[in-house]
């Protein structure tokens, strides 16, 4: 596989990533344990920021994600 493919691909399944895992975004950081009402002003401008972050991420974010589920499994 060459480099462009892969690199498309990374980008392709963190964007992909991110706009599956927003509504749960809690669940990848140690932060708050539950996601707030009026946590943001616009939807769509948190969405887009979670997606960009996630983009570079997804791969900590998702060993982050699994780790949360397993702690949360396990209480």
């Amino acid at each position: 596989m060459n480099l462009p493919i892969a690199l498309t691909l990374f980008v392709a399944t963190g964007a992909l990533f991110g706009l599956l895992t927003h509504s749960h975004r809690h669940l990848f950081s140690e932060g708050h344990t539950k996601r707030s009402a009026g946590d943001e002003t616009d939807p769509m401008q948190g969405r887009f920021a979670w997606t960009l972050l996630c983009t570079a991420l997804w791969p900590l974010m998702a060993m982050t994600g699994v780790f949360s589920w397993w702690a949360k499994r396990g209480r």
